[in-house]
């Protein structure tokens, strides 16, 4: 037996908790997100969109939504970029450790769409429209894994 998602997400539903922190940046990586989403069949209304201050304030608001129930995966979006001092790494680690952390904890898929970058121009071409945009690249993983999830489910494996 191989079990494995799709591309397909139709009937899944998403939270989508995105930094307003290098706002500019985020933004780009939503609208990547909406147009993988919508690609993969997803309705509007069975997309939600949630805004946190920062990287930081992420891993928890996932949890929060994933223990709800409502969702099928949740697609983490942010930016940090290096500055002079160590707060660029401390922020990346909490924000990797904590939706590692919460992914385990809830048992609900979670993608990482953090981008972590040394300068404001690699940030924007990772936030770009395009293949290339992680706000995507999240949101074609959430949507592979809720419906791998689901089939998992399905085949009573879990």
């Amino acid at each position: 037996m191989e079990i494995q998602g799709t591309r397909t997400a139709a009937g899944c539903r998403f939270a989508v908790v995105v930094s307003r922190f290098n706002g500019e940046i985020t933004e780009g990586l939503l609208a990547g997100a909406r147009t993988a989403l919508a690609e993969a069949a997803v309705p509007d209304d069975h997309i939600t969109i949630v805004r946190v201050p920062g990287a930081f304030e992420i891993p928890v608001t996932a949890l929060r939504l994933a223990k709800t129930g409502h969702f099928d995966a949740v697609i983490c979006l942010g930016c940090l970029i290096k500055g002079e001092t160590m707060h660029f790494e401390y922020l990346a680690e909490a924000a990797c450790q904590g939706i590692a952390a919460a992914a385990t904890a809830s048992g609900v898929p979670m993608a990482f769409g953090v981008l972590t970058a040394l300068t404001d121009e690699q940030a924007q071409e990772r936030a770009a429209d395009g293949p290339g945009n992680k706000g995507r690249e999240a949101a074609v993983a959430a949507g592979e894994m809720a419906t791998l999830f689901r089939r998992v489910h399905e085949a009573r494996l879990g």
